[in-house]
């Protein structure tokens, strides 16, 4: 296994749109994931179908996996599960019908999964994950590429951008309803050059 330091050698550096775009010239392996599946799940949707079309693999491992993170309400398991190749968690079992899944969280934990259920799989390591919060500052900590947006609440992103763990935050609301996101998805499609 490589070293983060090396890794992180081998991978694409720009900005967001940028990074994404060298991954779509590339055809390289992408991982998308949020911790906000009922504000931002349309945006990496988005992203992820473009990516695929453009013959990028959009990475699904440990789908199913159980991840138990600790929130302030105490120990909670969660599942890590995929829509549209976009990683989230949920809760185990049944949700309600008619609510939209997923579950907020901002842990790093569903994204340090991935790298093992990969070797294990067989498959491709991810060389660019595009997340919020814990997925792009986890993602880092391991020596990925991550790039997405960060709400300015919440500095974790933003510290491991200026650390050089993080290779671009993008400051927005995370809060707002998802079809406010329609702009900003436009924009990195267009900048990627991977509008239709």
């Amino acid at each position: 296994m490589l070293s983060p330091g090396a890794l992180r050698a081998h991978l694409p550096t720009a900005k967001p749109a940028g990074a994404v775009a060298t991954s779509r010239e590339d055809r390289s392996p992408v991982l998308l994931g949020t911790g906000h599946p009922h504000r931002l799940l349309g945006f990496y949707a988005a992203l992820a179908d473009a990516l695929s079309t453009a013959g990028c693999a959009v990475l699904t491992p440990a789908h199913g996996r159980c991840i138990d993170i600790t929130t302030r309400f105490g120990l909670r398991t969660y599942a890590l599960d995929y829509v549209r190749g976009v990683a989230f968690v949920r809760k185990t079992g049944r949700e309600a019908a008619g609510c939209e899944p997923g579950a907020h969280t901002h842990s790093p934990l569903p994204v340090r999964s991935v790298p093992a259920a990969a070797a294990e799989a067989g498959g491709p390591l991810p060389w660019l994950v595009i997340g919020d919060h814990g997925r792009v500052c986890g993602a880092g900590q391991l020596g990925f590429e991550g790039v997405g947006p960060a709400d300015t609440d919440d500095p974790a992103p933003f510290v491991g951008e200026t650390e050089g763990r993080v290779s671009v935050a993008v400051p927005l609301d995370d809060a707002v309803r998802s079809a406010y996101y329609g702009p900003l998805t436009r924009y990195v499609l267009n900048r990627a050059c991977l509008s239709q």
